[in-house]
């Protein structure tokens, strides 16, 4: 269910790597949690972030969540689109991206989770 290609946190981001640079999202899991996703607010282009501060959040019809680095590193894009159109985050939870970073802190990536850790972690969690 989720794509294996991207690396996950507990909080519920998906971050794919690319050469020297991350696209960070939010999961299915973290978008049905929510409900319907109403307003996003991220960091700015070219601030600097490090692993595990919030760099923006989340607001939907149920909760305001904030959104947490997985890696560490400098702002390089935000989605747009989720200006006009936050309910992305409902209908492409894994395509609709939310920030890109150039990635500083690459040591941070082996204490992500795999799809199939995510997915385990999910069930455990549900427990």
């Amino acid at each position: 269910m989720y794509p294996t290609e991207y690396k996950y946190t507990r909080d519920h981001e998906w971050i794919r790597v690319d050469g020297g640079t991350a696209t960070v999202g939010i999961t299915e899991f973290a978008q049905k949690q929510l409900g319907d996703v109403v307003f996003v607010d991220v960091s700015t282009v070219g601030q600097t972030v490090e692993t595990g501060d919030a760099f923006g959040s989340v607001e939907s019809v149920k909760a305001a969540t904030d959104l947490f680095m997985p890696v560490g590193g400098k702002v390089v894009a935000r989605n747009e689109e989720l200006s006009d159109e936050p309910e992305l985050l409902n209908s492409e939870p894994h395509e609709a991206w939310v920030i890109r970073v150039q990635v500083s802190d690459k040591a941070a990536l082996k204490d992500l989770m795999s799809a199939e850790q995510y997915e385990k972690y999910l069930a455990s969690e549900d427990d």
